[in-house]
């Protein structure tokens, strides 16, 4: 498991493609697994803030009570309208939710308007990026902690 600003470090270039897919569009696909361990997915805006992926939710809402029970997760980034410029990018692991000082200082920190009121605030922790691109061929770049990038092209 890593977090993103490790992911940073062992795949610069990876990572900020990925990050250029999440700044690309306001709202992405978050998957989380419910009570019974079907899959949830449900729309989510994505930040990176001091070298950490979070994510923020309404107080109570389903996806935050799925990722307190089981923080494992799948994000997928808006793919854009129709042409893939930029990629397709995924990454998956565990989120952990902050509270106290850390969540304080995220807020601080956040780039976009939190809203009013409690909020669920949680950190992306990663065990695999994903990003597919295309121009002649498909391009499917895959990382994981401490294994470098991998590109399958078909």
């Amino acid at each position: 498991m890593a977090t993103w600003e490790q992911f940073r470090t062992e795949a610069p270039d990876l990572a900020d493609a990925i990050a250029a897919r999440w700044a690309a569009h306001k709202h992405h696909v978050l998957a989380t697994l419910r009570r019974d361990g079907s899959p949830r997915v449900s729309g989510t805006e994505v930040e990176i803030v001091d070298g950490r992926l979070v994510i923020g939710s309404m107080y109570g809402a389903q996806k935050a009570r799925d990722l307190q029970r089981d923080g494992r997760y799948a994000l997928h980034s808006n793919p854009g309208h129709h042409d893939m410029v930029g990629g397709d990018a995924k990454v998956a692991g565990r989120a952990r939710e902050l509270d106290g000082d850390a969540k304080d200082a995220i807020l601080a920190a956040y780039p976009s308007e939190t809203p009013e009121g409690p909020m669920h605030l949680f950190e992306l922790d990663l065990d695999e990026a994903v990003l597919v691109t295309v121009d002649e061929k498909l391009h499917v770049d895959v990382w994981h902690p401490g294994a470098g990038v991998v590109r399958h092209d078909r």
